[in-house]
């Protein structure tokens, strides 16, 4: 295999390109596609969603010729579980099962109702929105301050909050991938809420815990990024 396609899945509120300088730091093997959702960065113009299942089905539709080659899944926070939701979507649809699915930085589907105790499921204020990314300590408080930046982000923040707080857990077959856990030691997800992924497939289960709070993959970008290649290097080396 000359290469392996890594889907990314952005966090709320984020562009796709958040991910666009791991390209430099992942092997050559390894090609990052950063997936970009409706409503922001080149796809600002279309509708933002606040459906979790209907935005899998159509980013399965979109990413089916890179999931017939070899590729993993990666998300972090509400992208981990936009990524759990494509798996499935793309297995509908007939794809091969991804090499991976890692799920980055949020409780287990099976445990949303007690993972942060705040009802997400009907739209918040900007005041209750810069509130919450002020605790989640990934924001500058510069960027906060920008009344024109946060015009722009709030927007689509509120919707990322509803597509997880409306997010309904679907019982289905288990996938059939290794699903490898990353969580920060001091972010919101207990480790009982992180364990219960494993719940979500009958193949290899790892979980890893990196210093730090929620942002703990950009904290520890680069032994975030080892961890990731690592699990993937046994496929690489098969193939």
């Amino acid at each position: 295999m000359s290469a392996m396609n890594l889907l990314c899945l952005p966090y709320s509120g984020a562009s796709a390109m958040v991910y666009s300088r791991w390209r430099r730091k992942l092997p050559a093997w390894l090609q990052v596609r950063p997936v970009e959702l409706p409503g922001r960065g080149a796809r600002l113009g279309e509708p933002l969603q606040t459906d979790m299942q209907a935005l899998a089905r159509q980013l399965a539709a979109e990413q089916r010729m890179a999931a017939n080659a070899p590729y993993a899944l990666l998300g972090h926070s509400l992208g981990a579980l936009l990524a759990f939701e494509l798996a499935h979507e793309l297995q509908a649809l007939g794809c091969p099962a991804p090499r991976a699915l890692f799920a980055c930085g949020t409780a287990a589907p099976t445990r949303r109702e007690d993972y942060d105790g705040k009802n997400w499921r009907e739209p918040k204020t900007d005041a209750e929105l810069i509130n919450e990314l002020r605790e989640l300590n990934g924001t500058p408080e510069e960027v906060l301050a920008n009344a024109e930046l946060m015009s722009l982000t709030l927007p689509i923040l509120r919707h990322d909050f509803l597509l997880c707080g409306r997010y309904a857990y679907r019982q289905r077959l288990a996938l059939q991938c290794p699903l490898h856990v990353l969580g920060g030691e001091a972010d919101r997800a207990s480790e009982e809420q992180l364990l219960a992924w494993r719940k979500e497939t009958s193949g290899e289960f790892s979980l890893e815990l990196f210093p730090g709070g929620h942002f703990f993959i950009h904290e520890h970008e680069d032994r975030v990024l080892a961890a990731v290649a690592a699990s993937l290097e046994p496929y690489r080396l098969s193939a």
